[in-house]
C-alpha cells in the first residue's frame, strides 16, 4: 500500500495531502528511464571497452592469424627469391658456359608484371598495402621462375644435341703431332716473320715437313676452299654452333665448298703458299666474329700432361711463320 505524503498549511492551520498532477508523474517516469538509459550507455561502453565480445575475439584471433600468416608468406617468397638467384646464377655461369649458350639479357631476366591497374580490386581494405605488396612479390618471382623455365627448355634442347655439338666442336689437333715438338707458334702477340714488327697472331702455327696431312678437327660443313690473302690456299670449315676453323698455306687441298666433313677426315696437305716463310699450317678457330685461342681445343687429343706441355711451348715468344 502506497504511503501518503501531507504538508503543513500554514493559512489553514492544517495537514493537507500532497496531490501529485499527471504532468509531473510523466516528467518523473521520463527523467528516470532517461538516467537508466544513459547510465547503461555509458556501461555497456565501458564493459565494450575493456573487455572484448566473443566476436570480437574470434576477429582479434583471425586477425593475428592473417598477420602471422603474412609473415610466413613473405619469409617463403625470400627463401624462394634466394633459390631461384642461385639457379639463375647456375644458369649464366655454368649451364651456358658448358653448352656456349649466350646468356639471359639482364632486362628480360627483369621484366615487369603489370601496371598498378592490375592491383585495383585490392584497394579499399585496411592491409591493402601489404596485400599489394605481396601480391607484387609473388607476381615478380613467378615472372622470373617463367623465364627461368624457358632457359632450361632451351638448355634441355641443347643437351639433347650435346653428342652433335661435341662431335662437331674442334677437338683435336690438325696434324699428327704425337710428340708435340710441332707448335712454332701459339696465340698471341709474336714477331712478324717479314715485318719484324710485334704483331698478333691470330692462330697456331704447326711446323711440318711439306706433304703432311692436315685434317679436320671437328665435324661439319666446308664453307670456304680457295687461294686468297696472305692464307694461300686454306679452307674454313663451319662447324656450328656458332663455331668454324681456319687452315692456311696448304700445298693442295683436297676438298670443295659445301662438301660435308667429319672429324679426321684429310683437308689438305701441309705447303707454304701466300705469306708463309717455312712448310706450316696455320690453325685458326673463330667463335662468333672474335678468333680465338686454339690451344683450348684439343681435349679429344691430349692427355693432361700432354696439353699442360703443349701449352707451355704455345706461349713462348718467338718469331711466327706468317
Amino acid at each position: 500500500m502506497a504511503k501518503n505524503k501531507y504538508f503543513y498549511n500554514p493559512h489553514k492551520l492544517d495537514f493537507e495531502k500532497v496531490r501529485t498532477s499527471l504532468t509531473t508523474v510523466v516528467f518523473r517516469v521520463f527523467g528516470f528511464l532517461s538516467a537508466s538509459v544513459v547510465a547503461g550507455a555509458i556501461m555497456v561502453l565501458a564493459i565494450y571497452s575493456f573487455i572484448d565480445s566473443p566476436k570480437e575475439k574470434t576477429l582479434k584471433r583471425e586477425n593475428e592469424q592473417y598477420q602471422a600468416q603474412i609473415k610466413v608468406l613473405n619469409k617463403k617468397i625470400e627463401e624462394l627469391g634466394g633459390v631461384l638467384a642461385e639457379l639463375q646464377d647456375r644458369d649464366a655461369n655454368i649451364y651456358r658456359a658448358i653448352f656456349e649458350a649466350d646468356p639471359i639479357d639482364i632486362s628480360i631476366r627483369k621484366a615487369g608484371t603489370g601496371g598498378i591497374e592490375k592491383y585495383k580490386m585490392l584497394n579499399g581494405f585496411e592491409s591493402s598495402d601489404e596485400l599489394i605488396a605481396l601480391n607484387e612479390k609473388v607476381d615478380e618471382l613467378a615472372a622470373k621462375v617463367y623465364v627461368q623455365s624457358k632457359s632450361f627448355d632451351e638448355l634441355g634442347k641443347l643437351a639433347a644435341n650435346k653428342t652433335v655439338f661435341l662431335s662437331s666442336i674442334p677437338a683435336i689437333q690438325p696434324i699428327s703431332n704425337k710428340d708435340l715438338k710441332r707448335i712454332a707458334s701459339g696465340f698471341g702477340y709474336r714477331i712478324h716473320p717479314i715485318f719484324k714488327t710485334h704483331k698478333f697472331h691470330s692462330g697456331i702455327d704447326f711446323t711440318a715437313p711439306h706433304g703432311t696431312p692436315i685434317y679436320a678437327t671437328g665435324n661439319g660443313k666446308i664453307e670456304t676452299a680457295e687461294n686468297g690473302n696472305g692464307y694461300g690456299n686454306h679452307v674454313i670449315i663451319n662447324h656450328g654452333f656458332g663455331y668454324r676453323s681456319l687452315y692456311a698455306h696448304m700445298s693442295k687441298m683436297k676438298v670443295r665448298p659445301g662438301q660435308k666433313i667429319q672429324r679426321g677426315e684429310l683437308l689438305g696437305y701441309v705447303g707454304s703458299t701466300g705469306t708463309s716463310t717455312a712448310p706450316h699450317v696455320h690453325y685458326e678457330i673463330i667463335k662468333g666474329e672474335n678468333k680465338i685461342n686454339p690451344i683450348n681445343y684439343f681435349f679429344n687429343d691430349l692427355t693432361e700432361e700432354e696439353y699442360q706441355a703443349i701449352r707451355e711451348i704455345a706461349n713462348r715468344e718467338g718469331q711466327s711463320f706468317d
